[in-house]
This record gives C-alpha cells, sequence and structure tokens, in this order.
C-alpha cells in the first residue's frame, strides 16, 4: 500500500482538532437540557424472535424485514424449540402489530447469511445482500432483489460478487454494495460498486484497500458517506471514513484525525443535517463510541468517549440510539463510570451528546457477545435486532422492539426500609435509592400505619443509587408500621414488607419485623 498526505478536501487536520477541542470543554451545565428530548419507553413490546444472529433491519411500507444468520422464528414468549415457523435468515413483520408475515423467500448455501436490507426510496424493491449462493430455489451471488408487494424475487437485479456483500445503500439513480468483494459482474471493483435499479454495473469506481461495512448516500450534498475498516481509498490514506462522489467514486470529503487506525466504521445513519458514526475498536481503550458531523460542510459536531463497540445507530425526533456494550463513559455528560456492567442500548441528544435517561438493556448473547447488531426505526417504534438472549432481565432472543409509550415499567430493585436511632418521639428510615430505566427521577411514598405521610424525589441511575432518609415525628412510645413504595410518575412497585417500630422516651427506637 502506497501512502500519501491526504489531500485538503474537507475539514482540515486543525481545524478537526479544535472541534474536537471544543466538544470536550462540554460541562456539566450541558445537563440543564437532559430530558429537553422525550425518549421512547425501555419497555419491551411483545416481540418474535429468531434461532441466531439478526444482522440487519428495513422497514417499507408498513413491514419490517429482518436479515441474519437464522433457521427459524418463534412467537413473543416462546422457548426455543416452541411453536417455531421455518424462516431461512430473512422473515417479514407488519411493523404496527409485530405479526410475522407469509413473505418467507429463503437465502442459503455460501455463507449462509444475510448481512444488508435496504430499500428502494418509492418502497417498492427490496435488496439483500450477505454470503448466500441460492435465494428461494433460484442461484445468487449474494445480492438480490425483491419485489416488496408480493415478496417475490426480482429477475433483472442478479449482480454477481466475488465475495461478502456488507453494506447497501439506494438512491433513485443506483444500488450501492459495499463489503469484501473485489469483482463486481466480472470486472475490478474493490470492496464497493453501484448498480442500476435493474442491476447493470455503473462506471462509478473507487480504490478501497479494505472492507466496507456502512454506505450513506447524501445526494443533495453531492456526496456518499463510506465507512469500514480500510486505510487507503483512491490512493490516499484515509482512515475508516471517506465521502465519495456518487457518480465517479473520486473522493469529495475526508475525515482526518476522526478516528483512530485500530477503530473500525459498523454503521451510519443520518437526519437533514448531521451524519452520525458507528465505531469499533480494537484493543483497550480504542475509541469505540460515536461521532456527529455535518454533512455539508463535513465539519466534527461531536465525539463521545463512550468504550465498548457500539454495532448500529438510529436517530429519531432528536435522539441518537445506540447499540453496543458501553461499559466507561464517564468524560461525556451524563454518563457512567466503569462499573461490574455493560450497558447496550444508549440514547443521546444530537445537540451535544448528552446520554439521556433510558437504559433498556440487553445480555451480550451468543456469537461474539456484543448484543445488538441492528437498529433501525420503523414509524415510531425502534426495532433493535443481534445475537442476544435477554432483554431487560427476561428471555427473549435477537429481536425486540420499543415504542413512545405509554410507559408500563415499574422502578426496578424496590427500596426496603431501615430505621435507625434517633432523638425522643423520633423515628428515622434510611433505603437505597431504586432507579428506572426511562425515569431518572424517582417518587418514594412513605407510609405509616397505612397513610401517606411523606413522598420525597430523588434522581437515581443502576450506577447511582444513593442513601435516602426521612425522619418522622410520633408519639415518644408509640408503636408504628411503616412501609415505602417507589413511582416513577406512571407505574409504582408495590409496597415494601411492613417494617413495625417502637419509639422509646429515651433511646433509640426498636425495630420489628
Amino acid at each position: 500500500m502506497r501512502l500519501r498526505k491526504s489531500t485538503k478536501r474537507g475539514v482540515t487536520t486543525a481545524s478537526a482538532v479544535a472541534l474536537l477541542a471544543a466538544a470536550s470543554l462540554i460541562t456539566a451545565s450541558s445537563s440543564a437540557a437532559d430530558g429537553d428530548e422525550k425518549t421512547l419507553t425501555a419497555d419491551r413490546l411483545a416481540t418474535w424472535q429468531t434461532d441466531g444472529i439478526v444482522w440487519s433491519i428495513e422497514y417499507a411500507d408498513g413491514v419490517v424485514y429482518v436479515g441474519g444468520t437464522f433457521g427459524k422464528v418463534r412467537p413473543p414468549g416462546a422457548k426455543p424449540g416452541q411453536r417455531e415457523v421455518a424462516r431461512k435468515n430473512f422473515a417479514a413483520f407488519d411493523a404496527a402489530t409485530g405479526k410475522l408475515l407469509p413473505c418467507a423467500q429463503s437465502f442459503s448455501g455460501a455463507g449462509d447469511t444475510v448481512r444488508a436490507l435496504k430499500a428502494s426510496p418509492d418502497g417498492e424493491v427490496l435488496y439483500v445482500g450477505g454470503s448466500f449462493g441460492k435465494a428461494g430455489k433460484a442461484d445468487a451471488s449474494s445480492a438480490v432483489a425483491l419485489n416488496t408487494a408480493d415478496c417475490s424475487l426480482r429477475k433483472d437485479f442478479r449482480p454477481h460478487m466475488s465475495s461478502f456483500v456488507r453494506a447497501i445503500e439506494v438512491t433513485d439513480a443506483a444500488v450501492y454494495l459495499g463489503g469484501d468483494f473485489t469483482i463486481a459482474n466480472g470486472q475490478k471493483r474493490q470492496r464497493i460498486a453501484a448498480f442500476t435499479p435493474s442491476g447493470s454495473l455503473l462506471p462509478f469506481k473507487a480504490q478501497i484497500d479494505a472492507p466496507v461495512r456502512a454506505i450513506l448516500a447524501a445526494p443533495e450534498f453531492g456526496k456518499l458517506i463510506v465507512g469500514g475498516d480500510f486505510l487507503e481509498v483512491n490512493d490516499e490514506f484515509e482512515f475508516k471514513l471517506v465521502a465519495l462522489r456518487p457518480v465517479t467514486g473520486t473522493t469529495v470529503t475526508s475525515y482526518p484525525n476522526w478516528l483512530p487506525a485500530r477503530s473500525k466504521v459498523k454503521a451510519l445513519v443520518r437526519d437533514a443535517t448531521n451524519f452520525y458514526v458507528a465505531a469499533e475498536g480494537k484493543g483497550t481503550g480504542i475509541f469505540d463510541g460515536r461521532i456527529a458531523g455535518r454533512l455539508g460542510n463535513g465539519e466534527m459536531v461531536w465525539k463521545d468517549t463512550c468504550l465498548g463497540a457500539t454495532q448500529a445507530v438510529a436517530v429519531h425526533n432528536g435522539v441518537l440510539y445506540s447499540g453496543s456494550h458501553a461499559h466507561n463513559c464517564m468524560d461525556t455528560p451524563g454518563g457512567f463510570p466503569e462499573g461490574n456492567f455493560r450497558q447496550h442500548f444508549l440514547a443521546q441528544s444530537i445537540r451535544d451528546r448528552h446520554i439521556l435517561h433510558w437504559f433498556p438493556d440487553t445480555d451480550g448473547g451468543t456469537g461474539e457477545g456484543n448484543g445488538p447488531r441492528a437498529l433501525k426505526m420503523a414509524g415510531e417504534v425502534l426495532w433493535a435486532g443481534g445475537e442476544f438472549t435477554e432483554v431487560n432481565g427476561r428471555p427473549q432472543q435477537s429481536l425486540v422492539r420499543f415504542s413512545a409509550g405509554p410507559d408500563r415499567g415499574a422502578p426496578e430493585e424496590p427500596p426496603q426500609l431501615q430505621a435507625s436511632a434517633s432523638a425522643t418521639g423520633k423515628v428515622t428510615l434510611s433505603w437505597r435509592a431504586a432507579w428506572d430505566r426511562d425515569d431518572a427521577e424517582l417518587k418514594y411514598l412513605i407510609y405509616r400505619d397505612g397513610k401517606l405521610v411523606a413522598s420525597p424525589t430523588q434522581r437515581s441511575a443502576e450506577w447511582n443509587r444513593p442513601t435516602m432518609k426521612y425522619t418522622d415525628s410520633v408519639a415518644p412510645g408509640s408503636r408504628h408500621r411503616y412501609r415505602i413504595a417507589v413511582s416513577d410518575g406512571e407505574n409504582a412497585s408495590p409496597r415494601s414488607q411492613a417494617l413495625v417500630v417502637a419509639a422509646v422516651a429515651d433511646g433509640p427506637p426498636k425495630e420489628q419485623r
């Protein structure tokens, strides 16, 4: 590989460093904005499951399409092996109800997996990529197209790819495929190629030295943003991220110093003005987080510092949702320190990277143990897929949904009361704060002899659960039963077991259970 100094396209090194320095000066004052953006609820909706990994999700015309490495799907709540329905690496669901649809094209052979799904702008065609040699009974070479109206295989789009397809992007003029291949339709195309919607290879050509994992079109800005494992693009040194001209494939914007050599881009998503990068680092402390950049001028807006291999991103109503296994976000506003847990979903303000209070979670699951692998907004519902086997501590394999509401989840780990020594006629109660997956401020309902006597509030999170206290005034020598419950404003935990306390005139209170 020839190494050359990057040309001065897009952001200069100095300006990128300055922007990063400015981002690092975001202080706790930004926390005043926490809560301005309304997140989805953290409650999982009833969702079908797969018996393997979900790598990609797409939405078109009321249908959610799921691709991956699996052989069967099963209904919500069903255990592995129960009530299973055959679906070979591809399934379709009603976006509103979550119901399994009869669209059941199978993709098999070769690598036996679907890695990329992308609908045409009009929603009439679904492009499918991965590593497979058969689409139904027809021969295929890692990329095909389906008619969404009847789930039939299109005869015109049958490119022949020499290896894995990992990413697809579609505009009115072209279908872009990215991946590991070096030959497309018998011609040299290094990790990226463009086709007409009817399957003819276009002259678009870029030389990329390692796999492409994400492609994002911004035709109104004359850009096709590409991310992956690469170091060199079009004979220039580019670190994992570059913008190409959509027609020719020549480089239009570089992003110097945005990612280190040992990070890779796993996903890209955009809104009207920005694009967002999901990164995975190789090695301890290597950049694993997310970056926001301007589509137009290519400047960095912000860069977070969370560790934990980001695999997927989705943007909705001013919030960037991500799937990762975040374990150290202490230097990102609203974040958390290194601990004995991994947080697999995050929500951040697109304005200032502030981590919002939205903490549904999965386990690492099967495969590489990364948990979520794909995110997609379908209207007001976020669909997430991956290799997880649990969601919010309960069995749920590889697919889950979250909606805008109503909030149905009560706070986690409800408190238990303790009584401590106090002055005459005083009973001091203490408890550890609970936490909630989508509400930062909780209300604690304290009952004496069945009557509500206090309702203090406290902000908390799973990693920040302070000890709380309440001192009650009662008649010396009297005896009382105390209980506590916690509410997020919509849902409350059951009242705790009663704590019986006898307040004496000359000594600490005596407690009985």
